[in-house]
């Protein structure tokens, strides 16, 4: 079996990336953080002519038709530039909420639980909440992410995304391996073109731990998210001929398959919650060591840095966190552990 992607799939990624390198590169990035624009509502429609919203719904609703394997590489695309914007909120609720596929409405979500109360980012640039009736009413409070600016709900509960969860969580952790890849890159970059005693920094063995550690962060946790797509992938292959199955049959399934299904479905959420708990880490921890190599120029405004370790922070947080997955995988390795009866 083949887990390399394949050239349709190379293809798709390498169009992603020139788009947002024509439309969205450094130049553009610094001027939204200036600026303070979270949302660039003209790049969120070529977003979405691209396909980006779109891209797992089905042709037959004016779809792409594509799966969690192939949205995983576009989002880590995305976290490689950086894009702001509630990504997987609207790609969630493409076929759900009108004009979220064409990127012509923004959709945010409940997805940071409560802190004090329930937080929501792009309140104010969003035209939908996912699951929710209406845009509910906030109050803005501070962000670690310029980027990211968060409101705090006054009125009414958080609706409900647990249906959303594991496809957020998978996605936002493609975002996340995007930044820690990026990281990588500029810390090589700078370790290589910075001098010191004579000679590039890159060549003491200190720094070159610093870089190696981060490569192999990032590349687990690309291995783990790219695994758990294709077994989600697979598992909703097989959900759906089970389904036709037994409307072929006129009868539900017995309690074996059941069973089997449910044993499926936990060994998948173990799969997520492990790529969002390896993603978050190295985002996170890639950013910090791309500070330590870039030293003092590193805490500098004017560096990107920084701005790829606040929205990791930010990240870190959305969907699951790290005590959930931690909590998801003990549960789902005390299920294998006993021969399927969780405890």
């Amino acid at each position: 079996m083949d887990f390399q992607p394949t050239r349709d799939q190379r293809d798709l990624r390498a169009g992603v990336r020139e788009l947002l390198a024509g439309r969205y590169g450094r130049d553009a990035l610094r001027a939204a953080v200036d600026g303070g624009s979270a949302v660039d509502r003209e790049l969120w429609r070529e977003l979405g002519a691209a396909g980006f919203f779109a891209l797992r719904l089905p042709e037959a609703e004016g779809g792409v038709g594509l799966g969690l394997p192939e949205a995983v590489l576009v989002f880590e695309e995305a976290g490689r530039a950086l894009l702001p914007g509630p990504l997987v909120a609207t790609h969630l609720a493409a076929g759900a909420v009108p004009g979220a596929a064409a990127g012509a409405a923004v959709v945010t979500a409940f997805d940071l639980g409560e802190r004090g109360g329930p937080l929501v980012s792009y309140l104010a640039e969003a035209d939908a909440v996912l699951g929710a009736a209406g845009l509910p009413p906030g109050e803005p409070v501070r962000s670690a992410d310029p980027l990211t600016p968060l409101h705090r709900v006054t009125g009414g509960g958080p609706a409900d995304v647990s249906g959303y969860r594991e496809a957020g969580a998978l996605l936002t952790a493609a975002l996340q391996v995007g930044s820690a890849l990026r990281t990588l890159e500029l810390a090589v970059r700078y370790a290589g073109e910075r001098e010191q005693f004579g000679q590039p920094i890159g060549a003491f063995q200190a720094v070159k731990h610093l870089c190696a550690g981060m490569l192999v962060r990032a590349e687990v946790a690309r291995t783990a998210v790219y695994a758990a797509a294709v077994m989600a992938q697979a598992a909703d292959a097989a959900d759906g001929q089970a389904a036709d199955g037994e409307a072929a049959d006129g009868q539900a399934a017995d309690g074996e398959a059941a069973d089997g299904e449910a044993a499926e479905a936990a060994e998948v959420a173990g799969e997520i919650a492990a790529a969002k708990l390896l993603a978050d880490e190295a985002a996170v921890r890639n950013a910090r060591d791309c500070l330590q190599v870039h030293g003092g120029m590193g805490f500098t405004w004017e560096a990107d840095v920084h701005l790829h370790l606040k929205r990791a922070w930010v990240r870190a947080e959305q969907w699951v966190t790290a005590a959930e997955a931690e909590e998801a995988l003990a549960a789902e390795l005390s299920r294998t552990a006993t021969g399927g009866e969780a405890r």
